[in-house]
Formats: structure tokens, sequence, C-alpha cells
């Protein structure tokens, strides 16, 4: 019962090499049928690839806008607050000013008051 087919050691080599490229063609990619909507669908990525980097590009803008924007309104406060003091200093000094003013006025009416109220005595003694 040994050995029924008579098979010879050149045809079990060449049954183990059938085997192997059998096991191995399982391996091999099998040709497929191409996607009818791969250049549409590569353009349609392609797209989208340009919408969202146009969006990145509008938020960016606006980003820079908005700092921008924060930065020049810092900066007119500024000059509103440093026009805001130099007014006051301003004012101060003039406040002041009109004090000494009003000072010198007083000091001056209340000589001419004591020369007019001495003359008067004077010509009282007389």
């Amino acid at each position: 019962m040994r050995d029924l087919k008579q098979t010879g050691f050149a045809d079990r080599l060449a049954a183990q090499a059938e085997a192997k490229k059998a096991l191995l063609a399982r391996f091999k990619p099998k040709p497929s049928i191409p996607d009818p909507d791969f250049d549409r669908r590569a353009e349609k990525l392609a797209a989208e690839k340009e919408a969202a980097r146009l969006e990145k590009e509008r938020l960016k803008q606006e980003k820079e806008a908005e700092r921008l924007a924060a930065r020049e309104k810092a900066r007119l406060e500024a000059e509103a607050k440093k026009a805001a003091a130099e007014q006051a200093k301003a004012q101060t000094a003039e406040q002041i000013e009109e004090q000494r003013r009003a000072e010198r006025r007083e000091r001056k009416a209340a000589i001419k008051a004591e020369q007019r109220a001495r003359r008067a005595e004077k010509k009282m003694r007389r």
C-alpha cells in the first residue's frame, strides 16, 4: 500500500513547488476594478483642503484685525488718559494761579481800605 502512485523524488519536488506557489499566490494582490469616483474624490478632497486653508487664513486675518484693533484702542485710551492728566494739571495750575491772583486782590483791597481809613482818621483829626 505504500507508494501506490509510484511518485518519484522529482514529482514530489514539483508538487511541493506548486503548493508553495499556490500558497504565495493567496498573498499577492488581486487586480481590482478601478474606482470610478477616484478622480472626483481626489478633486473633492482637494477642494475641501482649499476651503479649510481659506477658512484658516480668514480666521487668522480676523484674529490679526482684532489684535490690531485692541492695540489701537489701548493706545487711544492711553492718549486720552494722558490728555486728561495734562488737562487736569493745566487746570490745577490755572486754579493755583487764579487763587494767587484772588489773594493778591484781597491783600491790595485790604491795604487800600486801611489807607482810606487812615486818611479818614487824619481828616477827622484836623
